[in-house]
């Protein structure tokens, strides 16, 4: 399954308010906006992926938002400017066309990844979140694409419990108890349920255990912190997790 990618760089710029210009940088169908030594705009993550489209390198298409939005996105107290949201969705509808796919399209879903980068290498310190476009719209249509419903769920069941770590607990400022956390929970529930089946690995999990798991529940752990896990598909939502 192809994966499209949005990279949000998270990194501050000190000294000082952030200039009007260029978010939002493309990448993808043998194009790039972005290159290798433009690290302190694109982090290295996005200025390695440019350099790679640059030199012919076949990457699914994607768009990064530059370092300077974090400083832009902290002094509008934590929201968007308009330009920056309508460049975000000028650049998915690039994605979608040379995918072939739409994002929140409920017969041909397009799935996209959110990778947060910075300038400098900070291994273990990146969040990602996967399977974004995911929604309990748009299942049946996948399901019906790859003929694989176990897969799908699987699927949807790793990006509600990345979005529930990464976005509902972290990003929220949440500090659990040690082994209290939305991962730790969830992963509770998950080998209560292997337990339950007389199973030992996770891909001994039906399609049926997968959706009850996601269905019923995820939910009920995810009570209490936040809204749970959004169906609308709309890509701020876990983009400006990056910042938060």
């Amino acid at each position: 399954m192809a994966r499209a990618g949005v990279v949000a760089k998270g990194s501050k710029i000190s000294g000082g308010s952030a200039m009007k210009g260029k978010y939002v940088y493309f990448f993808g169908d043998g194009k790039a906006d972005g290159k290798a030594d433009m690290k302190n705009e694109l982090g290295g993550k996005g200025a390695n992926l440019a350099e790679m489209v640059n030199l012919g390198i076949p990457v699914p298409p994607g768009f990064t938002i530059s370092t300077e939005m974090c400083t832009v996105y902290y002094e509008n107290k934590g929201k968007f400017p308009e330009s920056v949201r309508e460049d975000v969705a000028k650049n998915l509808k690039k994605v979608e066309k040379i995918m072939g796919m739409g994002f929140g399209d409920a017969n041909n879903p397009l799935l996209v990844s959110v990778r947060s980068g910075a300038r400098s290498s900070m291994p273990g310190m990146m969040e990602t979140v996967l399977n974004i476009g995911l929604t309990e719209k748009t299942i049946p249509g996948l399901i019906a694409k790859t003929g694989n419903p176990r897969f799908v769920w699987d699927a949807y069941r790793r990006l509600i419990q990345m979005y529930s770590d990464v976005v509902m607990e972290k990003a929220a400022g949440i500090e659990p108890k040690d082994g209290k956390g939305i991962r730790q929970r969830l992963d509770h529930l998950l080998e209560e349920l292997k337990e339950k089946r007389g199973i030992h690995d996770d891909c001994d999990l039906s399609a049926e255990d997968l959706k009850d798991l996601t269905g019923r529940g995820y939910r009920i752990e995810s009570i209490g912190m936040h809204d749970f896990f959004p169906q609308t598909g709309h890509l701020e939502t876990h983009v400006r997790l990056r910042w938060d």
